[in-house]
């Protein structure tokens, strides 16, 4: 059971054509060893389709399905991110990335996120500021 009280987060994809509100007290976080969700290393929190509410970006939604075909993976046909998806074995449930929004408690460098990180996995988060780094330093990186 969950120490934490039940709060309203607001999250959305990179370009922000996706939004959604959710209401949790972050019972647990999960990962996932599916295909997909190894190769994009979700950091998930479970929230239940009444406790779940899109703000705004229907329309900008991909649906990607695969194996099964039950479980819904969406990601902004904008920006490529992916917000939330469709759990296939509980599907009234979402499966929402833990660091979609400013709000969760999961947000990047070395704020509150990195300590519940810490606490939850037993090891250090380290910060990478990918906000400052110089234009074009990626492309030089990778020779583009």
């Amino acid at each position: 059971m969950s120490h934490r009280p039940l709060q309203t987060y607001q999250g959305s994809c990179h370009c922000g054509a996706v939004s959604f509100r959710i209401q949790t007290d972050f019972p647990e976080l999960t990962t996932c060893d599916c295909s997909i969700c190894r190769r994009r290393n979700a950091l998930m929190v479970k929230v239940h389709e009444s406790a779940f509410e899109l703000l705004s970006g229907q329309d900008a939604l991909v649906d990607y399905q695969f194996h099964t075909m039950t479980a819904h993976h969406y990601f902004c046909g904008t920006c490529g991110i992916y917000p939330f998806h469709r759990k296939r074995v509980t599907p009234d449930y979402y499966g929402v990335r833990a660091r979609s929004g400013s709000g969760f408690g999961f947000g990047s460098g070395s704020g509150s996120g990195s300590g519940l990180w810490a606490l939850a996995f037993g090891f250090s988060l380290l910060p990478f500021t990918g906000e400052g780094a110089p234009k074009g330093r990626m492309r030089a990186a990778f020779g583009l």
